[in-house]
Formats: structure tokens, sequence, C-alpha cells
């Protein structure tokens, strides 16, 4: 039993399955409503937003970094899309002017943490009020209105009754997913998360693929500012305000160390769908919506704790493993020794 509940700490994904289903069963005592077969699939197109800040959000974490801008590149990079679209630019233009964006806001951020050496936190966090503020300018505090409806629209379709943004969001985590665990540079990010210097030594190019983490981190996050829009219809001024926070609560719930080197793209996902079914849940439950950012919070603080008293747990665990291993070979050396005297 106790080998089954360590296997089960290592494998958070299987929790967050777990507590997905706890929670579904549970609110849907309360509100049958919530298990309906409309209501998940609302709540599985509104988790294609988050999914995307989480993916994103894995390549820093992973890397032992982090990055509290994700939801002002979100903002930004939807409003830089949404005023294109009412001027009616060519879509594809405007999908590459808002990952433009995206990846600008990545490079600065990664610029500064690995050749300005400014700690990440101070360095994204700074970037997250500088971004909004421009954010700001560019509207000049207005919302971007009066989108094309073929735009609006394209977050209603579906292919044999699932939406094709979920669809293909779910193509590019699984492409990742096997990416990061089957091919060798793949394997980089958490390679320097859970020893830079290591890393160094064996000829990973750390700096190169931290900043590399932090592009991709603002691409994601533009990707999910052109999903918000879709599915919005507009970008009001305080767009992707807050999301950092739900994103990394969603990433950590995931399995995605703070500590850099654990998680995958799939545990992140996941926790990303658990953080849009528990504000779906507040809704069925009749909890006011100010309630949201409380509980989000408080969330992130215990999946914080959780994290750390795991990771201790199972160092310590492996520490004592390797302890009782080196005790067993000892006596079996002193074994040997006597047979032979």
């Amino acid at each position: 039993m106790k080998n089954i509940m360590i296997k089960l700490m290592k494998a958070r994904e299987v929790t967050v399955i777990i507590f997905i289903a706890v929670l579904f069963a549970f609110v849907g005592t309360v509100n049958p409503s919530f298990v309906s077969p409309g209501n998940i699939s609302l709540t599985l197109q509104n988790s294609v937003m988050y999914i995307l800040l989480a993916i994103g959000i894995y390549f820093v974490l992973i890397s032992k970094e982090i990055d509290v801008s994700i939801g002002s590149t979100l903002g930004m990079s939807a409003a830089v899309s949404a005023t294109l679209l009412r001027e009616g630019t060519a879509l594809p233009l405007v999908i590459l002017a808002g990952i433009t964006v995206g990846a600008l806001i990545g490079l600065i951020n990664g610029f500064g943490v690995v050749k300005l050496r400014i700690p990440s936190i101070v360095m994204t966090l700074g970037m997250n009020g500088l971004v909004r503020g421009l954010m700001i300018v560019y509207t000049k505090g207005a919302w971007v209105e009066n989108l094309p409806d073929y735009f609006k629209r394209a977050s209603q379709h579906k292919i044999l009754g699932t939406s094709t943004f979920l669809l293909v969001v779910l193509v590019i985590m699984l492409l990742i997913s096997l990416y990061l665990k089957y091919a060798k540079k793949g394997k980089y990010f958490a390679a320097i998360g859970d020893n830079k210097d290591g890393a160094n030594l064996i000829g990973i190019p750390v700096n190169g693929y931290k900043i590399f983490a932090f592009v991709l981190s603002g691409v994601f996050a533009s990707l999910a500012g052109l999903v918000y829009t879709s599915q919005v219809g507009f970008v009001a001024n305080v767009a992707g305000n807050g999301l950092e926070m739900i994103t990394i609560a969603a990433a950590v719930l995931g399995g995605v160390s703070l500590n850099g080197g654990i998680g995958s793209v799939f545990g992140a996902s996941l926790g990303a769908l658990l953080m849009t079914s528990i504000n779906s849940a507040l809704v069925f439950l009749k909890i006011p919506a100010f309630w949201n950012n409380t509980i989000s919070g408080l969330l992130l603080v215990l999946i914080v704790t959780a994290d750390a008293l795991i990771n201790r747990y199972l160092k310590n665990k492996a520490k004592q493993e390797k302890l009782l291993k080196k005790k067993i070979q000892t006596e079996e050396v002193f074994s040997e020794e006597e047979v032979l005297s």
C-alpha cells in the first residue's frame, strides 16, 4: 500500500485525474447540470486558453525559472491581433503579428534573466507592469471591439462534435510531449532545471535554452490571446489580468515542480483543465465570482506547500533507500570476508 502511494505521488497526473473525477462527482450531486454533456463540452472548450498558457509556462518552470508576465503578454498580443483584424488584415498576418509580440516579450525576459542575470521573478514582474502599461497606451484605454464575425465564430467550430480549437491544442500537446520524452534535445529543458552546472559540463547550451524557454512561454501566451479574442469577441483593457497565478497553480498542480527538472506537458495541461473545472464549479455552486481569486490564491499556496512536502518526502525516501542499499552491500562484503577467512 505504501509503495502504491509513493508511485501515485510520483505520477501526479493520476492524482489530478482523480481530483477532476471527484470534483465532478461532488458538484454533480449538488447540481446535476454540472455533469451534463453540454457543460462538460463547454468546460473542455473553455480550457483551451489555459492549456496553451500551461504548456508555455511549463518550459520556464521545468528550466527552474518563473514567468509572471504571461497575463500581460496575452493581453498585448490579443490587442494587437484584434486591432489588425478590425482593420481587415489577412488572418495569417494577424496570427504572425500576435506570435511575434509574444516571442519578443519572451526574448526580452530571457535576455534579462540570462545575460543581465536579473532574477526571473523580478524581470518578468517588471515586464508584466511594462507590457500592461504599453497595452493601455496602444489601445488608449479602450476595448478593441467590432471584430469580424468569421473570427468570433471560429471558437464555436466543431469537428465530430468536438471543439476544433481543443483538437488542435491536444495535437500540439501530444507532439510536444513526444518530442520532450524521446528527442535528445527535448530532454535538455529538464536537465537544465535538474542540474544547471551538470548540464553545462556535458555541453548543453544552458543560456540559449533558457532564453528559448521564455520565448516559448511568450509564444504560447500569444496563441492563448488569439483563442481568448475569438471566444470573447473583443479585447478588454484588463485582458489576461491575473492569469499568471492561475496558470502557475495549474502547472504545479499537474506535477511541474517549482524547483525545476520535474513535470510533464500532459500534467500541466491536466492542471489547466482542473483549474477550468473549478471555475465552472464555482458557478454551479452559486459562489460569488469575487471569490475566484481568493480560491485560486489559496489553491496556489496549498499546491506549492504540498509540492515542497512531497518532494522533501521523496528525496528523504530515496536517500534512505540509497543508505540501506549501501549498508546491505557493506554487510555482504563483510560476510564474504568472514567466509574466506
